[in-house]
């Protein structure tokens, strides 16, 4: 009975003791899947060392993050912090008061200039921007191109001159893919906001994502206009439109590393390269294959040369000293260097050692994503769902396909009009 005893005390102190040891915890909710769970875990454990006696519960949360948020929030229950990809939710969390103003609890000059203004909503600090991807990237078969004597253009009068060429010596410039099962159009979102922001301007396109500017405004329509000048002329697009129209985004770019490339030039993010090297495990970046940052049309009005990116902002629910910690650690360079190195992905801390990116083409976007002075966030992500992932993704298929682009827009309106008024 003494033995029972002495066991079932030591038991409790044991649990006590543990208890102590992690009363400080925080729970993170994320949607990674695979290896980027498993990078972002050896973050946590390197949190951990420094910070034994905080506890970080991760919990992962698929697509349906934004509605377990919603309902944890009614309920009064979140996560302490999340990163996550939409601004939008950010900036309506941010005036609901769900989340933590960060002003004078982290400072964000780690962050680099680009990204750093992205965290912010009306002027205060509720984000921090971790592992980010750029979108405003042109990827070519670098062979290819040197036996053809291509060079990379510099503006968008020398991208139709280039594809003008390629068309004259018997090829196709273009491989672009809409396809993506229910989320079918997105890519092309992708190049009408990069075409904005080259166009009309970062300010301009900040009025167009709040919906303060109709979607038939002139500046809008020219946008649509432009990607138009690729898409819709058969002989710049593998395929023609039915090709694009049917063609997936990931399969897409496999066309500029066929025997005979059967296109030369494709329009996709940093993440793109993943798809590029499991489907072409030969190919070596930097030889094989490059990069080079969607050009300019207007300069003066998109104040240079603006970057359109993705990735992910962390906000917190909490203001517990321990959150704050974990928070500010996501950012630090030692963080984003163990996502760097896990991933070949991009770092979003602007002291990076730059030796750690062993990939040329990783190593060229994050010097053009450090050189940026302007950044705009995905557009799409940060609209009314029913428009950003709803009317603007159709729309830009039923333009492919050759609905007249003034109805387009007019039913996108009608859409934006309604989802806005109900935001």
């Amino acid at each position: 009975m003494k033995k029972v005893y002495f066991i079932c005390i030591m038991l409790f102190t044991i649990t006590c003791f543990c208890a102590r040891a992690h009363a400080k915890t925080v729970r993170v909710m994320h949607g990674w899947p695979a290896q980027q769970a498993d990078a972002f875990n050896k973050i946590v454990k390197a949190f951990k060392i420094k910070h034994p006696d905080i506890e970080v519960i991760v919990e992962v949360v698929g697509r349906d993050r934004p509605a377990v948020l919603a309902t944890r929030l009614a309920a009064g229950n979140p996560p302490d912090l999340t990163p996550h990809p939409w601004l939008g939710l950010q900036a309506a969390w941010a005036k609901n008061g769900q989340i933590v103003s960060l002003d004078g609890l982290v400072d964000p000059m780690e962050i680099l200039d680009a990204l750093r203004p992205l965290g912010y909503v009306e002027g205060k600090l509720f984000g921090l921007f971790v592992f980010p991807n750029i979108k405003s990237l042109v990827w070519y078969n670098k062979r290819a191109f040197a036996a053809k004597g291509y060079k990379p253009p510099n503006s968008w009068s020398e991208i139709i001159a280039l594809s003008d060429r390629i068309v004259a010596d018997g090829a196709t410039p273009w491989a672009i893919g809409l396809e993506s099962g229910a989320a079918s159009g997105w890519p092309g979102t992708d190049w009408i906001e990069d075409i904005m922001l080259r166009t009309a301007g970062p300010d301009f396109y900040d009025k167009w994502v709040n919906h303060e500017v109709p979607w038939t405004h002139p500046k809008v329509k020219r946008a649509f206009e432009y990607f138009g000048q690729i898409v819709l002329n058969s002989k710049y697009v593998l395929g023609g439109p039915t090709g694009v129209l049917t063609t997936n985004f990931g399969d897409s770019p496999s066309a500029l590393f066929t025997k005979s490339p059967q296109a030369f030039l494709h329009r996709q993010a940093t993440f793109i390269q993943g798809f590029i090297r499991r489907q072409n495990p030969g190919l070596v970046a930097g030889i094989d294959y490059d990069v080079f940052p969607f050009p300019p049309i207007f300069p003066e009005a998109a104040k240079g040369i603006p970057i359109l990116v993705a990735g992910d902002v962390v906000n917190c629910f909490s203001k517990r000293p321990e959150v704050i910690k974990f928070a500010k650690f996501l950012i630090s360079k030692e963080a984003q260097e163990i996502w760097v190195q896990e991933l070949d992905e991009l770092s979003s801390n602007k002291y990076t050692n730059p030796a750690l990116f062993k990939n040329p083409v990783t190593k060229k976007s994050w010097a053009i994503l450090s050189n940026a002075k302007v950044s705009r966030y995905d557009g799409s992500d940060q609209m009314p769902a029913a428009v950003g992932t709803g009317s603007f993704w159709s729309g830009v298929l039923d333009y492919v396909s050759g609905i007249p682009l003034d109805s387009v827009l007019e039913t996108i309106e009608a859409s934006a009009a309604d989802a806005y008024a109900n935001r």
